[in-house]
């Protein structure tokens, strides 16, 4: 358990939270949201104590253990990948190497063997005898495969680095865990896998994660940073989305009558509940939801982006034919033989463990790449918007937002473009801002705005949820719901794909996989999961 009392952090005159008295319990899973700035990362630091509060305490239980994800990656370079991970139960560590140095004394005496019988002792108690192979399983549940476990952590990539460090952090199943965007750089298999052990561990995590559907499978409650307070909500993330855009509907609604108000929050939780009792997710297993009360229900001071694109044409029949396409990357084949046709109504996902592979196909598709095999044939009514994976090199000059957004607009008003900057959220003198001197999440809406401004009837999107905050996600996924032309997309936004798309196309080194079907049932076809370990087989 986790208690906050009084907590208080401002820097300055800026107050980022101030009056926090939270209790963060046993078999509890809190999912930390906000906008960017509100303070998420400083809250959790402050918790486990690389921050200190303005005002106010945190302590933990009597005796109970806290784990925090890692994130430095270099931290542990000359450690040996199984010594990393039982590095993240201090007292175990600390024993099993006091033990090896008593061990190693040439004049091993009395007074030693006293303590090596007390840290035995102790050893047995944190179920030490065990911990080599409990690590193990873990490394082996996260990907991490068995002829790597004696190797140094510096002969890892970065990925792997990334499952290594949420292993430690998981290791020897701690009282309070606390993980910082656990799903980066991690493939949809790992993050089942993180999402099914969280949903089965019984005591307090506190998470902070931009993906919806972690989030959703995995909180029991909410902690809401808004209005320089943080709040704690029943329920998963998209019950507070949902329930907070309904409380700002009717406080825009002033004339209506509290109690009809109050029905129709009611009926809302009703809703939801009976949704939530028909899925397997932790919200619904710990009956969460039967907590929520009407009280609970409050508007968000969030801004959503309006990320809306309207296709200037209908398609035709004919959208994009792909014939026998082949690429090989540093000598690796990176897809085989690639086939399909588009049909109107697509809304295609492609996918690979290999994630070069649809990069390479999306800048084949638009001409920007010529150094492969096969063909491919737009139809002629088709017209294309690409967010590319990499789109740095739009922003190396210094042109102001208003001169940036004019390159790629046929009205170059002022006031026209004001529009279209308004809608990404840049107000007041930000317009005038250097392009070069932009955050990530700005660039990205400025590439939304790009592509908003094409008025194309079929979307490329190569990981359009990269460096976006929450908000921004959600307006871009409903966007995409509603959009009436064709999309072909990589991401991996669990919630974005299951959401957008009705088809999903597989690349692999020997072939494709293409199946119109819902990209849940894909990734849980048994039949699917047989055909994808022939494909990927060398």
């Amino acid at each position: 358990m986790i208690t906050v009392s009084n907590l208080g952090v401002q820097f300055g005159k800026r107050v980022l939270f101030q009056d926090v008295n939270l209790k963060f319990t046993e078999g509890n899973c809190y999912g930390i949201i906000g906008a960017n700035g509100a303070g998420k990362s400083t809250f959790m630091k402050t918790l486990y104590g690389a921050q200190d509060p303005t005002r106010g305490s945190v302590s933990i239980g009597k005796g109970e253990r806290l784990s925090v994800l890692k994130q430095d990656h270099h931290e542990f370079d000359e450690c040996t990948v199984l010594d990393t991970v039982m590095m993240g139960h201090d007292e175990l560590w600390a024993i099993k190497k006091e033990q090896e140095e008593l061990y190693a004394k040439e004049d091993f005496n009395e007074k030693d063997g006293i303590r090596i019988s007390e840290l035995t002792e102790r050893f047995e108690d944190l179920d030490g005898w065990n911990a080599e192979s409990d690590a193990a399983n873990l490394l082996s549940g996260l990907h991490i495969s068995e002829d790597l476990h004696y190797s140094t952590m510096s002969n890892l990539s970065g990925k792997q680095k990334v499952r290594v460090l949420l292993a430690q952090a998981l290791f020897g199943k701690p009282d309070n865990l606390l993980l910082d965007e656990p799903t980066n750089d991690l493939d949809q298999e790992t993050i089942s896998w993180l999402e099914d052990y969280l949903a089965n561990f019984d005591r307090t995590v506190l998470v902070i994660s931009h993906d919806r559907h972690f989030l959703d499978s995995i909180c029991t409650q909410i902690v809401d940073i808004d209005f320089q307070k943080i709040s704690l909500f029943s329920g998963n993330y998209s019950f507070w989305y949902q329930s907070s855009q309904l409380a700002s509907r009717q406080q825009a609604q002033q004339n209506k009558k509290a109690e009809e108000k109050i029905k129709e929050l009611k009926e809302f939780i009703a809703r939801f509940s009976a949704n939530a009792a028909k899925s397997k997710q932790t919200t619904s297993r710990k009956k969460m939801l039967e907590k929520l009360n009407v009280e609970e229900i409050q508007p968000s001071s969030r801004k959503y982006p309006g990320i809306i694109f309207t296709p200037e044409r209908q398609a035709g029949n004919n959208i994009l034919e792909v014939e026998g396409l082949t690429k090989t990357i540093d000598g690796d084949v990176v897809f085989k033989n690639v086939e399909f046709n588009m049909q109107k109504d697509d809304k295609i996902v492609f996918i690979s463990r290999d994630p070069r592979a649809m990069t390479a196909l999306f800048e084949i598709l638009n001409e920007n790449d010529t150094d492969y095999e096969g063909e491919f044939k737009w139809g002629v009514t088709i017209t294309t918007a690409y967010l590319p994976l990499e789109h740095g090199e739009f922003f190396e000059n210094d042109l102001n937002l208003v001169d940036w957004l004019g390159q790629y607009s046929h009205d170059t008003s002022e006031a026209f473009i004001r529009g279209y900057l308004g809608k990404m959220l840049f107000s007041g003198e930000e317009i005038f801002k250097q392009s070069s001197v932009l955050s990530g999440g700005e660039k990205m809406r400025c590439m939304m705005s790009k592509m908003m401004l094409s008025d194309a009837n079929c979307l490329i999107l190569d990981s359009p949820t990269n460096h976006l905050d929450l908000e921004s996600i959600q307006a871009l996924n409903n966007s995409l719901i509603k959009f009436p032309g064709n999309i072909l997309m990589s991401s991996h936004d669990h919630e974005v794909i299951h959401t957008v798309c009705n088809r999903v196309i597989e690349l692999t080194p020997n072939g494709i996989i293409d199946r119109h079907m819902p990209y849940d049932e894909y990734i849980n076809s048994e039949q699917i999961k047989e055909l994808r370990e022939k494909l990927y087989a060398k």
